[in-house]
Order: structure tokens, then C-alpha cells, then sequence
């Protein structure tokens, strides 16, 4: 290992996630002495479970879709991602060797679909470029007079540099390293860190029928999100969900949550339509038939081709038609109440689950006080943020990594451009 103590290097990038090794490898290449400082063991720590092991690297789409994707602070990414877009992610990673594949919603995957590839070709970018990657923890930073000169660790030792990027990610998933550090340095330097709160997590419910579920997945099915504050619905979306043994998760519940600002229990509702390809009348029409095909059997009984086996319980509670009721006695007024509630199934949210089981963190250091065009520091001089610990948080669909990518990529390209400190 390369002993950091009295190392001068032109920048040092704190956090070995996707923002630092992004940053760090450009740096390099661009021909500055760049040290990449990382609490593990190994970069990429957090890198190797996204997208369920698979690392959903970028959604393949335009400038404005991204924007549009970013419920905060969208607008400041706008001259990061302008000038390192998604196409650019994807060139970059086939220039590095690591073919990619777009599937369903422009998400982008390594066509291996292993998550450790990703980070053996970013970990071999930086490298192959020529900065030191460094075992170790930021225990602050060292400033004068609204500059930085480097970080002090927690073994006592220095790393003197003229730049500093913090890519510290946020305060999800803390057992991969990131435990808010990035706040910490962000805060010593002057900056304020806005309230932080988990996107992009799953949700706790009220009563006992998502237990009485749990482990079910539905695909092809539709929410709605309804916020009773606002009195109306925030949020529409098809796909997959997962009932746990607290709530629900899955895709659809995990972008859901980006938009559930402000949360208190009762306040959001959600609806699910099970069957979103028919109308209430067409599903009338399919209920009836069933019916009729199981007219001396129990209603409890005649649901198989309906509803998954460990949904029908729930549902048969929900529509208030006794279980034992023999389908020929469901009148007409008894069927078409269970064609809406399988058209409208409604779960009332209590919570989200803890921000350590959060995909980001929503939150983070204000966007006014960081120039967008380089993300550096408004406050001091020489000090730059990426990634995950700036108050920017998208949608699930890998808007998040091209986040990182990009603003560590900017960052990066802004350091040779920094006057000479006096």
C-alpha cells in the first residue's frame, strides 16, 4: 500500500462508488496526480448490488427524459448530463470492453448481467490511468481561508492535494460505506446539508394483509398513488410489485416512493388494479363467467384462475361475500362490488422503511451553494462534489448512476480548468 502520509497530489477524490471512480479515472487521464481514497477494502462496494446483482448502469434516454426523471433538483444536472449523456455512459463502457444491453423502460445492463464486471472495468480505468487508489477514512478536511488543501484520516496521517472531490455517496445501504461521511466533510466545510430521507425504498402498510401475502409477486399489474393532503393522485405506474411481510416492494413501490414527500401515516393511499387490461365491465363479464363455470361451488373456491392462490383469502375478506356463498347465489350487485375491488385494491401507507434499506438517499448538500457548470463548492475554493451526497435523487431505472457518472465526470474535467491558489 502507498504510505499517504505528506503525499502531494493535484486532486484527491474521496469515495470509491461510482461518482469516485468515474472522477478519479478521468482525472487521471486528463494527466492530473489523482489519489482515489476508499474505506473498503474494494471500490464498487455498492455498485455490486444494484439492479438485483445486474447494475443498471443508465437509462437510454434524451437529455430531457433525464431531467424529467429527477424529482429533485433535476434542472442543476442539466450541463452534467448535457455534456456526459447516457449515450456517452454506454460508449464509454464498450470503449472500456463491457458490451451493454437496453431492456424494457431504456434501462441499460451489462449484456453478462453481472454487477462485478462493472466494477472490475471502472476499477481497471482507474488504474490503467495512473491515480493510486488508497485504503482508508476521511476523518475531515484540512482548509484555509475558504480553500482546501487535502484531508487529514483517522490514523492521523495527511493527504495533501490541491482539489478535493467528495463522492462519499449517501446514507443508504450503510453496510457497503456509506454512512454519511460526504455530510459530515460537506458540513466542516460550511455547507448546508438538507433534511435527508429514503427514496426509492419500500413502504410499511397498515393491517395484516400484506403478511398474510408476503412473498406474492404480481407483474402486469397498475398503482396509483393517492395522496389524501392533496386530494389527489401523485403517481401512476405499470409493472411488478412484491407484498412483504411489512408492506409492499418491487419496482413500481420502490419509484412510488420518490414521490411521497412529506410522509405520515394514513396520508398516502394506494390503489392496485389487478387486471388493467379490462374495463370494470369487461371484468364483470369474466367474473360472471367464472361463476357460471363454478356454480355449485364456493365462491372461496372458484377463484384459481382469477387471483394467485395466497391473494384469494385477502380478496375473498375484501369483497364482504361470505367464503361459503355457492357462486349461483352472487347476485349481480355482490359481483360487480368484487370486479372493483380487484380493479381497486386498496392499501393505506404507514411508513417507509428505514433509509439504511433505501436504493439513495434523498437529500443532501444544497445545490445552491455547488456551481453546476463544475460542481465545485461555492463556498471553497477548490472543493468539489459528485454523486449521491449532493441533494439531487431520481426515479429507479438507473437515472441514478448516470447522476453519478456524470457530475463525478464534470467534476473531473473541472479540476484543470481551477486557477492556481495563492
Amino acid at each position: 500500500m502507498i504510505n499517504p502520509l505528506n503525499r502531494l497530489y493535484d486532486a484527491l477524490i474521496i469515495g470509491g462508488g461510482a461518482a469516485g471512480l468515474m472522477a478519479a479515472g478521468t482525472a487521471a487521464k486528463n494527466g492530473l496526480h489523482v489519489c482515489l481514497l476508499e474505506k473498503n477494502s474494494r471500490p464498487g462496494r455498492k455498485l455490486m448490488i444494484t439492479g438485483k446483482g445486474r447494475c443498471n448502469l443508465t437509462n437510454n434516454c434524451d437529455v430531457q427524459t433525464f431531467i424529467a426523471s429527477v424529482p429533485s433538483n433535476g434542472r442543476f444536472l442539466y450541463s452534467a448530463v448535457t455534456q456526459f449523456t447516457a449515450q456517452d455512459t454506454i460508449r464509454f463502457f464498450e470503449d472500456l470492453g463491457l458490451p451493454v444491453k437496453t431492456e424494457r423502460g431504456n434501462r441499460v445492463f451489462p449484456q453478462s448481467d453481472k454487477a462485478a464486471d462493472v466494477v472490475d472495468k471502472l476499477t481497471g480505468f482507474v488504474r490503467n490511468s495512473g491515480a493510486d487508489i488508497i485504503t482508508g477514512e476521511a476523518k475531515r478536511l484540512i482548509l484555509k481561508d475558504h480553500m482546501v488543501f487535502g484531508a487529514e484520516l483517522q490514523d492521523g496521517s495527511r493527504i495533501l492535494a490541491g482539489s478535493v472531490v467528495i463522492c462519499c455517496g449517501g446514507a443508504s445501504y450503510p453496510g457497503t460505506g456509506s454512512t454519511g461521511d460526504g455530510y459530515r466533510l460537506a458540513r466542516q466545510a460550511g455547507h448546508t446539508v438538507t433534511p435527508l430521507r429514503p427514496s426509492l425504498v419500500p413502504l410499511v402498510a397498515f393491517g395484516d394483509e400484506c403478511r398474510d401475502m408476503m412473498g406474492l409477486s404480481l407483474k402486469n399489474v397498475s398503482i396509483k398513488v393517492f395522496d389524501t393532503v392533496k386530494k389527489k393522485t401523485i403517481y401512476e405506474d405499470f409493472g411488478e410489485m412484491l407484498f412483504t411481510h411489512f408492506g409492499v416492494s418491487g419496482p413500481m413501490i420502490l419509484s412510488a416512493s420518490a414521490h411521497m414527500s412529506g410522509m405520515s401515516p394514513d396520508r398516502y393511499h394506494i390503489l392496485i388494479d389487478l387486471k388493467p387490461a379490462l374495463s370494470l365491465e369487461q371484468l364483470d363479464a369474466r367474473v360472471q363467467r367464472d361463476f357460471e363455470l363454478n356454480h355449485n361451488k364456493d365462491f372461496s373456491n372458484s377463484l384459481s384462475a382469477l387471483l394467485p392462490s395466497k391473494m384469494i383469502p385477502v380478496m375473498v375478506a375484501k369483497s364482504g361475500i361470505p367464503a361459503d356463498t355457492k357462486c349461483n347465489q352472487i347476485t349481480r350487485e355482490m359481483r360487480r362490488a368484487f370486479a372493483g375491488v380487484l380493479k381497486s385494491f386498496e392499501l393505506s401507507i404507514s411508513a417507509f422503511r428505514p433509509i439504511e434499506e433505501a436504493i439513495v438517499t434523498s437529500g443532501g448538500v444544497k445545490t445552491a451553494e455547488i456551481n453546476p457548470k463544475t460542481m465545485e463548492s461555492k463556498l471553497v475554493k477548490g472543493l468539489y462534489f459528485a454523486g449521491e451526497v449532493i441533494d439531487v435523487d431520481a426515479y429507479t431505472g438507473g437515472f441514478n448512476l448516470q447522476i453519478a457518472f456524470c457530475t463525478g465526470r464534470l467534476a473531473a474535467n473541472s479540476l484543470n480548468s481551477q486557477e492556481e491558489k495563492e
